[in-house]
């Protein structure tokens, strides 16, 4: 009998299934999955990268003498648009995350893609905003300090998301796929982690970078 309970111990041991974590040990410190926790690790680097970022635009800021400034050529009501359509994206993030912890998998791959598509517009904002700063405004990359740190700055979070935008896709590929089943949500919830992040990091970005200038 005792031989008997064993295969059920183990697997209670784990909690494979109860937590929705599919084939994933929870076997570190913390008992997290390892990917969730992976996931956090690479999330504080980037704090940490983002933030020398900012910091060096703050420390140039003001040290340019030449024109154009930040006053000249942003447009918050243009940046505002874009900053709720980012926004917006993580409440339909967590949507998707939330449906696929209740096994509505069909709503979850419908907020996957609303998702990835207002990253989209976000990115096209982004790149609106760039070149009209650059062909209209005369801000090149190497016009002056300010400029060469604000698009190494705002060009990096572009790039985030952009990537954020591949891996939605991806998820929901491997979701339609049956590569992903509805009782393993860490996947669609690991990359929600990251969505979420260059959300709050562009708010950041938003707040000192942008208002701050009017």
């Amino acid at each position: 009998m005792a031989d008997a309970a064993l295969p059920h111990d183990h697997h209670d041991a784990h909690g494979h299934d109860d937590h929705g974590h599919g084939h994933l040990v929870e076997n570190n410190f913390l008992g997290l999955p390892n990917l969730k926790l992976a996931m956090w690790a690479f999330l504080g680097s980037e704090c940490m990268f983002f933030g020398s970022l900012i910091a060096v635009y703050f420390f140039y800021h003001g040290l340019s003498i030449d024109g154009p400034l930040p006053a000249d050529v942003f447009s918050v009501t243009v940046t505002s648009i874009s900053t709720f359509v980012l926004l917006a994206s993580s409440f339909t993030m967590a949507m998707a995350v939330d449906n696929m912890k209740t096994g509505k998998v069909q709503a979850a791959k419908l907020f996957l893609l609303s998702t990835a598509f207002l990253g989209l517009i976000f990115v096209g904002f982004q790149v609106y905003e760039f070149q009209h700063f650059w062909l209209d405004k005369g801000l090149a990359l190497q016009t002056s300090l300010f400029a060469s740190s604000f698009y190494v700055m705002t060009g990096t979070h572009g790039t985030h998301v952009t990537v954020g935008i591949i891996w939605l896709l991806m998820v929901w590929s491997f979701i339609h796929r049956g590569k992903i089943k509805a009782g393993n949500y860490l996947p669609v919830e690991v990359a929600g982690l990251y969505w979420h992040f260059v959300d709050i990091v562009w708010i950041i970005i938003f707040t000192f970078v942008y208002l701050l200038e009017f």
